[in-house]
């Protein structure tokens, strides 16, 4: 037998909400449903919240699996991320079962809902609204306030709807911060409202923040959500793969036929975006946003205040245990120390391919009097490793401070050598206008990004630094080069410039004893080999094929060219 209401006049005279001051009195049924309902969120929704849908109206609302594992992610978890596509029922969860559950069973709970725009954040309340006219006044609050923008309760609890920004909830004190779409929030919007309120959700030992979206591009949203994944914070991560949706409320899960319709009717990216919860990067980006999604934050063993991460020693080397000494590299990129750009540098272990980051230096409060003892200090630590200084402003006092007042051996010289341009010399011999360090040129530049990308694409550069991967996300097209997007920076990605550009020095083939041209593309000569060859004269007879280990392949014994695309062949 179900369980009996009465309702008054309500709450300015809606029959559906019950106003403050309003005594009910429980039959032991309601009082056992009322205990069942606040001990398990989930039963409540399916038993007393209704939601409105396109295809039924107002209706039940019925979870499926996904949604019952966010709510119990939600109920167990100070800092939950999620992961979810497009129509999946992402909001109503959130809002109408959860965060709805929170204000009814709980005293003097502060709830904030903020979306990318005022508007959205008002339609989930919205629907947290609708869903709460629908319980039984037995299950329900009285009403202090109710309007588009809050609303409040007989309990203290309340809620508030805001667009995100930094000054959106700012001197109020919240137990639960909800951010609903919040890859579509812009990222220096984002950056200010972490700044400002993140703070006074961690004070609390109970307070929680919860961000779900859809990813769009590689923003904040992106880089919270790597550090999640990556167990470098606090954030729990939940996904929802698209086949887990059903195409409608109580009808089948998305296959591949549907999946299907939806790349013929929009666009494969669109369908990864939205669906498939890709996060595409801009396609401006230096490096593939496919390539971008898969790097790892690694966790540094040793960090100072002043911006020195450590993830490796240096190794010395030890012949009794039969341990090679190592060899690192380390490139740098000088700010004037303003609290502007920052001054940085990267270690890297060019032992073995593929190469690693091991350190990486980063601040923009450390003069550039001082950064050269910070360099010296760090090179020595890894073995006096030999160090490249970008001298396009600054710079060269940074290296004339590490030459000739701290008597630093390996630093390294450039030169300009005719048509070969900029390069990296030991003695200078034959060269005019030696100088301590390297000019960042327009093709020291553009060479040193191509070579970035084949090294990062193709696994022969290990990057696990966060802020260096962060960089990586927002380095874009500019005109003919590339450089920070709008509002970041890109220091630590021009040290990843400048090494990449010293690899391809003959200095630094001997060096290492390797070729980076024929280490990097080893396996595309054999995929070449195998797809391609043997070539056949026109006649029909093979040819035998070799590759000189430069920049062609020649045929023995034939002496006719044919150029295909960069490559010559002979016929």
């Amino acid at each position: 037998m179900g369980i009996k209401q009465s309702r008054g006049p309500g709450y300015l005279g809606n029959k559906n909400l019950k106003p403050a001051g309003v005594k009910i009195e429980f039959t032991q049924e309601q009082v056992e449903e009322y205990l069942k309902c606040a001990k398990d969120p989930i039963y409540f929704a399916k038993k007393y919240v209704k939601v409105v849908t396109l295809d039924k109206g107002v209706t039940n609302f019925n979870l499926y699996p996904y949604q019952e594992r966010l709510v119990h992610s939600l109920c167990s978890n100070r800092f939950v991320i999620g992961k979810m596509g497009r129509q999946s029922g992402k909001t109503t969860t959130v809002g109408c079962c959860y965060l709805l559950h929170r204000i009814l069973f709980n005293q003097n709970m502060s709830v904030a809902i903020l979306a990318n725009k005022l508007n959205t954040a008002r339609d989930i309340l919205g629907r947290i609204r609708e869903a709460y006219e629908h319980l039984p006044w037995w299950l329900q609050q009285g009403i202090v306030e109710w309007n588009k923008g809050s609303i409040q309760l007989e309990n203290g609890s309340k809620i508030l709807a805001a667009a995100t920004s930094s000054s959106a909830i700012r001197g109020g004190s919240y137990n639960c911060i909800f951010l609903d779409e919040f890859a579509f929030v812009p990222t220096t919007v984002a950056e200010e409202f972490f700044s400002s309120v993140y703070p006074t959700i961690t004070a609390g030992q109970s307070t929680q923040m919860i961000i779900i979206s859809t990813p769009r591009g590689l923003n904040m949203y992106y880089q919270l959500w790597k550090a999640a994944t990556s167990r470098q914070s606090e954030y729990v991560p939940f996904e929802v793969h698209w086949t887990e949706v059903p195409q409608y409320p109580g009808g089948p899960l998305r296959d591949e036929e549907w999946k299907a319709q939806q790349i013929k009717n929009t666009s494969e990216r669109q369908f990864d975006a939205e669906f498939n919860c890709s996060f595409i990067g801009s396609a401006n980006t230096l490096i593939d946003a496919e390539k971008l999604n898969v790097l790892t934050y690694g966790k540094p063993k040793q960090k100072n205040n002043e911006g020195l991460l450590i993830y490796q020693d240096g190794i010395k080397g030890e012949e009794d245990k039969n341990i090679p000494e190592h060899s690192y590299f380390i490139t740098v990129d000088v700010a004037r120390g303003q609290g502007g750009d920052n001054s940085a540098f990267v270690v890297f272990d060019i032992t073995t391919m593929p190469y690693r980051i091991v350190a990486r230096f980063k601040s923009n409060a450390v003069s550039p009097l001082l950064l050269p003892s910070y360099i010296r200090a760090v090179g020595k630590k890894y073995n006096s490793a030999h160090v490249l200084v970008e001298i396009n402003d600054i710079g060269s006092q940074v290296a004339d401070i590490l030459h000739y007042d701290l008597e630093y051996e390996n630093l390294i010289k450039s030169a300009f050598k005719g048509h070969k341009g900029q390069t990296i010399t030991e003695s200078g011999m034959g060269a005019k206008r030696v100088q301590l360090g390297v000019r960042t040129t327009v093709p020291v530049k553009k060479l040193g990004c191509a070579v970035l990308k084949n090294l990062i694409e193709q696994d022969k550069l290990i990057v696990e630094d966060p802020d260096t991967i962060d960089e990586l996300t927002t380095f874009v097209a500019d005109g003919q080069s590339f450089s920070a997007d709008d509002g970041h920076t890109d220091d630590l990605v021009m040290c990843l410039v400048l090494f990449s550009w010293a690899t391809r020095q003959d200095f630094f083939e001997a060096l290492t004893n390797k070729d980076v041209r024929i280490e990097m593309f080893d396996k595309d000569i054999e995929k070449i080999e195998s797809e391609i060859l043997p070539l056949l004269y026109e006649d029909g007879q093979q040819a035998t094929s070799e590759w000189d280990g430069e920049d062609r392949w020649f045929v023995k014994d034939n002496d006719h060219f044919k150029q295909f695309g960069n490559q010559y062949w002979l016929f």
